[in-house]
């Protein structure tokens, strides 16, 4: 038994062809060519076994049983396209809500936010602090920029931007009395940390071929802290030499307020840009390739 059911596309180049009274006007609005149009609509005609249309002159007009068809599907499409069109309306006037960890919002994101939102002003842009949770499981947020490791879950579309970088830093005064060749003159300091970044100065000593053990103790007598913030205002005010992202002290770095006398190691931490599977993907793309461009000005 034949489908009473035709191919949606040959009843979208009727509607178009019925709607716009032309075979070459249809084909200009569905971008496809004029003999593709009027083999849709021969293959509707052998679907019904009727003719749609006929010779009108040197045009067409839509037979008795055209215009049977195109009562029915013509408001069903324009009720399509009205949809279709306040669905993407509705889209593009939401806003996009970006999470971030409060360090990295304060101390990287916060300073560019002004350009960032004067060079992407069709965002809407949102900024809200983030304790790094999956975008997909936060209601209403449109993505997600943190520092993780991978393997990256596979419910997020992650976008990588660049590879951590990590440095321990001290004010000039205190750098004074260190030995940028020898990294375990450190140790005649205090040893400044935070708490959700327990693995950084392992990494970091490991790279400079310190021993553990000998960080270990130091670490003991050292001081923690609950914010990236106030451990780097510890590290300026000269209270001892703290671990941090190069990304998050690079402004402290240039203006001379912070020093990092043995340079940067890499980690296996990515900052990226996590994403939901059904994402606007425009306005991500848009947003990704913004900081990308940003990370590499920072870099410089």
């Amino acid at each position: 038994m034949q489908q009473s059911m035709p191919p949606l596309s040959a009843l979208r180049a009727f509607e178009a062809t019925a709607r716009l009274g032309s075979v070459t006007a249809a084909s200009d609005e569905l971008s496809v060519t004029h003999g593709a149009v009027s083999r849709q609509l021969r293959s509707l005609d052998e679907h019904f076994g009727v003719a749609l249309f006929a010779k009108a002159g040197r045009g067409i007009e839509l037979t008795h049983h055209g215009e049977r068809l195109y009562h029915g599907i013509g408001e069903a499409f324009t009720r399509l396209r009205d949809s279709c069109a306040d669905l993407k309306r509705d889209v593009e006037e939401a806003p996009f809500t970006l999470a971030c960890p409060g360090s990295l919002l304060a101390r990287w994101l916060i300073p560019r936010l002004d350009r960032l939102q004067r060079d992407l002003p069709q965002l809407k842009l949102q900024v809200v602090v983030s304790e790094n949770e999956l975008p997909d499981k936060q209601e209403n947020i449109s993505a997600t920029l943190a520092f993780s490791e991978p393997p990256w879950p596979a419910e997020v579309e992650v976008v990588e931007l660049m590879t951590e970088q990590i440095c321990a830093v001290v004010s000039p005064r205190l750098a004074a009395t260190l030995d940028p060749a020898q990294p375990d003159t450190l140790f005649s300091s205090k040893l400044l940390y935070t708490a959700s970044r327990p693995q950084a100065w392992p990494q970091w000593a490991s790279a400079q071929g310190l021993e553990l053990e000998h960080l270990e103790e130091a670490l003991r007598h050292g001081q923690g802290f609950d914010h990236l913030y106030y451990l780097m205002e510890a590290a300026v005010a000269g209270l001892g030499v703290a671990i941090a992202p190069k990304l998050l002290v690079e402004d402290d770095l240039k203006s001379g307020r912070l020093t990092a006398p043995w340079g940067f190691i890499e980690t296996s931490a990515k900052l990226c840009l996590w994403l939901p599977r059904h994402h606007n993907s425009q306005r991500s793309e848009q947003l990704a390739t913004w900081l990308e461009r940003e990370l590499d000005v920072s870099s410089r």
